[in-house]
């Protein structure tokens, strides 16, 4: 082809062949660079066909080069990954599996080589280059996945959420613990010594099978010697020092003046009491108070029934014995009660005192010999070594005296004092119970005997204690109802909710917000010549 050139200085004149105002381009003046001509132009301004240029080598000698840092570079990001930690696995989840599937096959437009660059390859560059590039379909092993990190974050950020959650005083992930604040010395520590077994009792079987929802039970006691004066300082040392959740089987009347405005002002649960004073049973009920056993109320009102229809006594022929404090008010007050309605209304009832924590009756016994006319029966509003103490010092003058005592006596602790004295002390003596028989065969009597026998072998049955074993039984089935969240507030509504558990005392435990009372029932037993008490029916 011709190839055309500029003009130049060194080119011979020659006569214009055209007018001065059509000058060929070559021989106008250069225009600046950026308005020069290109090939292009001048090719179409001389008629000369536009031919391409042959292949510029250098272009497409980098293709392969580049091709081979790419099938290096897969070439060791495939052994990288394959050698990726194993715990990278555990912090995947099944619902990024598909996610990271994707994420790590190559797009099928991204495995190919372009055609046109394909053609300038030497045979066998491309096979090599794909055999070195995993295939679109290969799936990842789960240890060699990339971690979920949308999933990961979810999770992190749940954190924070559980840990702000408030912690719940005296419950952790493995333990919910209790608080109780009885007589561990003084006259009234086996008092003490009997409720602290069955409430051990009832959480060693709770315990050995698993706890409730994971937590193990475990109950914390402080002595307060059934001392009001020592009250506060048990129920700081429990709620402050050992962080217990809750109080489960305080004892007495008088102590719980103390110890039910301390739980009260704290939202803290005070559960099951060993009392049936009135303070406890409010209308409507304090929130925070919840109680197993009948009041004393109820049983004095059982018992002047029962003397009054089934033995045949006049409402006037019964007198009261009374500790002195809230305790044998709270028995007074059911007394009178029973008797006011018996009588229409009229009338007044003898009574009798002595201190607590004392077997001092003199005073008493000197009031019974003025009495008159004399009465026939005493109902005992006592602990079990006073009542037992009157007894003794009674029955020789008043031979046929029937003694009446209510279940917070402690019927067992007063069969062991009236048989030390001699079988002639104890025949005869009435006593309400909030439980079934001890010696009967009911099957919450014998799975208690089973357990006493297995965790605390040589331990004998008690009332006390299968009436604290039943308390615990109650407040464990709320537990589990209440679920693993648990809190003083919720267990509380859980508890409110409680219309249907069978306990197996003959009657369903039903709680309300109305009624924090677990029964209602009364049971009569009576002691014989052998210090063994025997059911009677007291209706």
């Amino acid at each position: 082809m011709r190839h055309l050139r500029a003009p130049n200085d060194r080119d011979p004149p020659s006569k214009p062949a055209y007018d001065e105002g059509r000058r060929p381009p070559y021989e106008q003046a250069w225009r600046d660079e950026h308005d020069r001509p290109t090939p292009a132009e001048f090719a179409s301004r001389f008629g000369i066909q536009d031919v391409l240029p042959p292949p510029r080598e250098r272009r497409f000698r980098g293709v392969p080069s580049t091709l081979g840092l790419v099938a290096v570079a897969a070439a060791m990001a495939a052994l990288a990954f394959s050698n990726l930690p194993t715990r990278w696995a555990a912090a995947l989840s099944a619902g990024s599996s598909a996610d990271v599937a994707a994420a790590s096959t190559p797009p099928a437009s991204a495995a190919r080589v372009p055609q046109a660059v394909a053609d300038t390859l030497p045979t066998g560059t491309i096979a090599g280059t794909t055999a070195a590039m995993p295939e679109q379909s290969m799936r990842l092993r789960d240890e060699d996945r990339l971690p979920a990190f949308d999933t990961r974050m979810v999770a992190a950020a749940a954190v924070p959420q559980a840990s702000a959650q408030p912690a719940v005083q005296g419950v952790t992930d493995t333990e919910i613990r209790f608080g109780m604040a009885a007589p561990f010395s003084g006259p009234a520590r086996e008092m003490g010594h009997q409720l602290k077994l069955g409430i051990e009792l009832a959480f060693a079987q709770a315990n050995e099978d698993g706890g409730v929802h994971g937590r193990q039970l475990k109950l914390t006691t402080a002595d307060d010697a059934y001392e009001p004066t020592r009250t506060l300082n048990a129920m700081k040392e429990l709620y402050e020092q050992h962080k217990v959740f809750g109080f489960v089987e305080n004892y007495g009347s008088p102590t719980a003046l103390v110890s039910v405005p301390y739980a009260l002002e704290r939202h803290a649960l005070y559960f099951g009491a060993f009392t049936g004073a009135p303070s406890l049973r409010r209308d409507p009920p304090d929130r925070y108070v919840f109680n197993y056993r009948a009041g004393y109320a109820e049983e004095a009102d059982a018992l002047v029934r029962y003397l009054v229809k089934n033995r045949r006594l006049r409402p006037q022929d019964i007198g009261v014995l009374t500790q002195q404090d809230a305790y044998g008010d709270a028995g007074w007050e059911g007394v009178v009660k029973a008797m006011r309605a018996l009588r229409g209304g009229n009338g007044d009832v003898f009574r009798m005192t002595y201190n607590r924590n004392t077997v001092n009756v003199d005073d008493a016994i000197a009031q019974l010999k003025r009495q008159r006319p004399a009465i026939k029966a005493v109902v005992l509003v006592a602990t079990f070594r006073a009542a037992a103490k009157f007894i003794e010092k009674t029955r020789d003058l008043h031979p046929d005296m029937i003694y009446a005592t209510i279940s917070g006596v402690g019927s067992t602790g007063l069969a062991s004092e009236l048989m030390v004295l001699g079988p002639r002390y104890a025949d005869g003596v009435i006593c309400t119970q909030v439980t079934p028989a001890v010696d009967g065969y009911a099957s919450v009597t014998l799975n208690y005997k089973k357990a006493l026998a297995k965790y605390f072998p040589g331990e004998p049955a008690d009332y006390t204690s299968l009436e604290a074993y039943l308390t615990a039984n109650v407040l464990i089935e709320g537990l589990k109802r209440t679920g693993p969240a648990l809190d003083t507030e919720s267990l509380v509504s859980n508890l409110e909710a409680m219309q249907d558990y069978e306990l197996g005392v003959g009657s369903k435990v039903r709680f309300s917000p109305s009624d924090h009372q677990a029964l209602h029932k009364v049971w009569g037993t009576q002691l014989d010549k052998t210090g063994q008490y025997h059911a009677i029916d007291l209706e």
